[in-house]
């Protein structure tokens, strides 16, 4: 194994590390501050990306299609929270499923109904579809660097709301303690909206992010939800620094066991067994980490309970 190939899979893990944690920051917030499971949110991750490819082949613009596809998902996402989700949030973890459950289907239906079922394009900028030469004779994707550039940028202003602004202070203390948050006279029912919308234009601006690089499809939410749902329970439920370490794990362990154990079973084993061995392995490979994290962290990395 050679250092360039070593090098140019760390940059593909941390790419998708980080827009792992766009997803799993707005999840764990929902979880954490409003002890709700929500199965839809991968939902908003494929709304967002549709609505991103829609507006950008009618423009020609893929930064007006991000704009509104952004835009568009955080007023999709209020609109969800106020007329469905708030009369879930004093029900059991049971219907919280089921009825986030629920909600995923139809909005595959709905997207089916309107898009169709085949996967729709969404091209990169033009300014970014060549290569960038990072070091002598290294070139790598400029799409996949912004996208780098992108989720660093989003993860600092999550960090400085979170941790500079009173509003930070407010979702701090409901992640840590939602009883005495409520006791203090939080404005609880506007700060879960202003959650829910945050978290569902994080989910447009990964949809729209990973979407010249994978298919903008129905179904694409639940896939990477799983991911999410991983990335929170290692990071520790509710804590923002948790779902970016946890991102950042998981991205990296997956990006390089997809790549790098299927070259390690080739040379162990024949053809035949490498070909279903390796790739076997390597999509347990996140999993695996999850429980080693479990076994000694039984709370997560970083619990934000007591």
């Amino acid at each position: 194994m050679d250092g360039i190939l070593l090098f140019e899979q760390s940059l593909n893990g941390l790419q998708f590390g980080l827009m792992l944690f766009l997803l799993a920051a707005g999840l764990t917030l929902v979880f954490g501050i409003m002890d709700m499971i929500n199965l839809a949110h991968g939902s908003l991750y494929m709304v967002g990306a549709y609505l991103i490819a829609t507006v950008a082949a009618a423009t020609d613009s893929f930064w007006l299609g991000l704009g509104a596809g952004v835009v568009g998902a955080a007023l999709f996402g209020v609109l969800l929270e106020v007329t469905v989700l708030r009369r879930l949030y004093e029900r059991d973890h049971l219907s919280q499923v089921l009825g986030t459950f629920a909600i995923l289907l139809m909005c595959n239906e709905t997207v089916r109904l309107i898009w169709g079922a085949q996967p729709i394009t969404l091209n990169p900028p033009a300014a970014l579809s060549g290569p960038v030469e990072l070091v002598s004779g290294f070139f790598y994707p400029a799409y996949r660097l912004f996208i780098i550039g992108v989720g660093l940028a989003v993860a600092l202003f999550l960090y400085v709301l979170i941790t500079r602004t009173r509003v930070g202070m407010q979702v701090r203390a409901g992640a840590a303690n939602r009883e005495m948050a409520l006791a203090m006279g939080s404005n609880v029912t506007r700060l879960f909206t202003a959650v829910f919308g945050v978290g569902a234009a994080l989910c447009a601006i990964a949809g729209g992010m990973l979407g010249p690089l994978l298919a903008v499809q129905v179904g694409m939410g639940e896939s990477i939800l799983i991911l999410a749902f991983v990335v929170i329970v290692i990071g520790g439920i509710g804590s923002i620094r948790g779902a970016f370490l946890g991102a950042m794990l998981v991205g990296v362990v997956d990006t390089a066991g997809r790549t790098l154990v299927p070259m390690v079973f080739d040379s162990l084993l024949s053809a035949e067994a490498a070909s279903s061995a390796g790739p076997a392995v390597a999509s347990i490979l996140i999993y695996m980490l999850m429980a080693t994290v479990l076994f000694f962290k039984p709370r997560g990395l970083f619990p934000t309970h007591g």
